[in-house]
């Protein structure tokens, strides 16, 4: 019985001692590429699961986007009351920046019709 618990023991301390070797005779540049790929195929997998748990369960995949703009939403709204407390407690009020529609810029000679027609239909 004691043969047989000591024996993944063994295992482990054997395969830790095969992977410091490995960590050291691999130069870095390969250990990072190998971190990549690990980090790839991770991500590669998990878009896999996520696709086949979204075709099994559209109605569980609608509710957690819903659930998430909900989430989203609240979060925007506390912001937005946060600052507004912020504002009424300092007295002062913070002004956000907008952009502004294009204005139509009238010409010297435009004016000058504008003004034109505006004595003839007076006279």
């Amino acid at each position: 019985m004691n043969a047989l618990t000591t024996l993944p023991e063994q295992a482990l301390r054997v395969a830790g001692q095969v992977g410091e070797s490995l960590r050291d005779k691999v130069p870095d540049g390969a250990l990072k590429w190998v971190e990549t790929g690990a980090a790839l195929a991770a991500v590669k997998t998990g878009g896999r699961v996520a696709t086949g748990f979204v075709r099994r369960n559209p109605a569980v995949a609608v509710a957690a986007v819903a659930g998430a703009g909900l989430l989203w939403m609240a979060a925007r709204r506390r912001k937005q009351r946060m600052q507004a407390e912020e504002e009424a407690d300092s007295g002062t009020r913070r002004v956000e920046a907008r952009r502004s529609g294009a204005r139509k810029r009238t010409t010297r000679r435009t004016r000058a019709s504008a003004s034109n027609g505006a004595d003839a239909s007076a006279s």
